[in-house]
């Protein structure tokens, strides 16, 4: 049998705390500063992921200026190993009207740092508020 190393609910809740709240406000450096410097973060926008940490900052920087007023809220946490799943909901502000979507993403730790984030989320009507 092998030894399960996740996180427990409570230590979970509370790095995502201290971690969903940097996805708000247009400060990259902030968010970017719990990712690991050999992290990969992939999304629906980036498929392919982005690598490291200037990597990652950068896609921030420009994720976080398009939407500095998101807001991203923590409403359900599942041990994986070496981290957790993290069922969220976001309230994004558009053009075309406030989008409010729910999904979930991987987050795999070490050392208290981001080393994986999968975000996984159906974008239809995101993509649709934003418009061509």
């Amino acid at each position: 049998m092998t030894n399960f190393e996740g996180l427990g609910d409570v230590e979970a809740r509370a790095f995502a705390s201290r971690w969903l709240p940097a996805w708000t406000g247009n400060d990259p450096r902030r968010l970017a500063a719990f990712y690991a410097d050999d992290a990969v973060y992939r999304d629906p926008a980036v498929p392919q992921g982005v690598r490291g940490r200037e990597e990652i900052l950068s896609y921030f920087g420009r994720l976080l200026g398009r939407n500095p007023e998101w807001v991203w809220t923590n409403t359900g946490v599942q041990p994986l190993e070496g981290g957790f799943l993290n069922h969220w909901h976001a309230v994004i502000p558009t053009a075309g009207g406030t989008v409010e979507c729910d999904g979930v993403c991987t987050v795999t730790l070490r050392d208290g740092l981001i080393t994986r984030n999968e975000v996984f989320f159906d974008r239809s009507a995101l993509l649709a508020a934003i418009g061509p």
